[in-house]
């Protein structure tokens, strides 16, 4: 699989993004080899697993230029890399407590020439700015994600859906999202491949948090 995989989804990308989004795979394979941020067998299905999965979350929300979000455990830098490549006039603002993964997130993100990306070796409850959303993925259970983001949101909203989370997420979630008012977007109803039979976008307006 290679980037003709986001194409596919994703037609109306610029020849510059497409180039972009090409370079992924080398500076991940290259990187991967110092420092293991994506498991060894998921660097063969990069496109999926990791950028595809990543763009679901433009596939439920479309950011506005001037957005700001902030990616909370970023690891290797998903979902907020390939998000960034996607929407060049959006902020966005990369978390991860270990150190090594930050490492790889600025040189990915120097490589590609991302002028709209910032990184922070820190934890979630460190950061002080506020933003208008938060994605991740699956970094930990629901309830405990949301108290990390306590004061962390923007009052303007300029964006479809009012500012919030939204938040990859595989499996059942009943128990786990029980008392939490949510929209669940199924990731099999924009992408075909088998690997999004169980893969969702939750989006929760920071109302309910």
């Amino acid at each position: 699989m290679s980037v003709e995989l986001i194409l596919k989804y994703f037609p109306e990308i610029s020849e510059a993004q497409k180039e972009q989004f090409a370079k992924l795979e080398t500076l991940y394979t290259e990187w991967n080899q110092k420092i293991n941020v994506i498991s060894r067998k998921d660097t063969d299905s990069l496109y999926e697993k990791h950028i595809l999965h990543s763009l679901g979350i433009a596939k439920v929300m479309s950011f506005a230029d001037g957005t700001k979000v902030l990616d909370i455990g970023t690891g290797g830098g998903f979902p907020g890399i390939p998000l960034a490549i996607l929407f060049p006039e959006v902020q966005f603002t990369l978390v991860d407590s270990i150190g090594k993964k930050i490492t790889v997130v600025n040189a990915v993100a120097e490589g590609l020439g991302l002028q709209n990306v910032t990184t922070h070796h820190a934890r979630a409850e460190q950061i002080k700015e506020k933003f208008h959303f938060v994605v991740s993925r699956a970094v930990t259970q629901m309830p405990v994600f949301l108290t990390w983001l306590r004061g962390k949101f923007e009052k303007e909203n300029f964006n479809p859906k009012h500012n919030g989370v939204l938040y990859l997420k595989g499996g059942d979630l009943a128990e786990e999202l029980a008392g939490i008012k949510c929209e669940i977007f199924s990731l099999k109803n924009y992408f075909e491949s088998e690997f999004f039979d169980t893969k969702k976008v939750v989006y929760i307006s920071k109302g309910h948090i």
